[in-house]
């Protein structure tokens, strides 16, 4: 795998901006993004513990997931069912099979639970393309994007009424995402991930959620990006510190993916619940 690969998804979703564009200018775009019906709040819960359950047909490191496009609507409404905070769901086409159209099948069968589109998002264009098909947040890959990008992203977010959740992979990362919470997370609508996946390879690195969950900022609900596949890995991240898991390829995979949602959040909450120190609770932030 390219080590490119960031920059490859980067110049693929700038390609999809300048021909969506082409179509539906950005302010005819906004216009019609912001007239759309309000996205469900994103909210945590008491529990201390929290799953976002996605929808990816397919992964670069994994190969295909999903059994075909028209599995999205039932298996968004098991994760629903099962207790999922949200859902992501995958709007890349070229490497993960996905559909702005699988926001909307989602949309369908969440029953009220929000959205997150995940994809490469590089222009502010595709956060209105967001809240049009139904999301009520999106994934801002931190690595990908210079400070003002970031700001013009978060912005975009701020008057859609999403949630963002800042993925980091380092140090660095995690540098940036703190300034960003610093001056955004007064509105109550950031999250804070880590991705443990190598860029070279797409395999998860072991130990890299634990190594750097002490770096991440306070005053935001903390996610483990990647590496979550057994109830045992949600009880060893909640104990990390993690509030939230992002699960994808292991509910993919299950047979019965509403009991292993179950069990990853039952596994969570129960080691939260044994780790969590006075006034933890309190500095969690929930979405209004």
């Amino acid at each position: 795998m390219s080590a490119d690969f960031l920059t490859s998804m980067a110049q693929s979703s700038r390609a999809r901006v300048e021909r969506a564009s082409a179509v539906l200018p950005l302010p005819a775009l906004r216009a019609r993004a912001l007239q759309a019906p309000p996205p469900p709040a994103l909210r945590l819960s008491s529990a201390g513990f929290d799953l976002i359950a996605e929808v990816k047909l397919r992964s670069p490191a994994a190969g295909r997931l999903g059994q075909a496009a028209g599995d999205i609507g039932a298996r968004v409404a098991s994760y629903a069912a099962a207790g999922a905070a949200a859902i992501s769901v995958l709007t890349e086409p070229s490497r993960f099979e996905g559909e702005l159209s699988h926001l909307d099948e989602a949309a369908q069968r969440a029953g009220g639970v929000p959205l997150m589109r995940k994809d490469f998002l590089v222009d502010p264009y595709q956060v209105y393309e967001a809240r049009l098909h139904g999301a009520a947040g999106v994934l801002v890959i931190l690595r990908m994007l210079e400070e003002p990008m970031q700001q013009r992203l978060l912005a975009a977010c701020e008057e859609s009424a999403l949630f963002a959740l800042l993925e980091c992979f380092d140090e660095a990362d995690l540098a940036r995402a703190a300034s960003l919470v610093h001056r955004h997370a007064e509105r109550g609508r950031l999250l804070v991930g880590i991705n443990c996946r190598d860029l070279v390879s797409l395999q998860v690195v072991p130990g890299r959620l634990e190594a750097l969950a002490p770096l991440l900022p306070e005053g935001v609900a903390r996610v483990a990006e990647s590496g979550v596949e057994t109830p045992a890995d949600a009880e060893r991240l909640a104990r990390a510190g993690y509030e939230v898991a992002l699960v994808g390829s292991a509910l993919m995979r299950a047979v019965d993916p509403a009991a292993l949602a179950r069990e990853l959040l039952a596994q969570g909450r129960a080691a939260r619940a044994g780790s969590v120190q006075p006034g933890a609770a309190r500095r969690r932030r929930v979405q209004r």
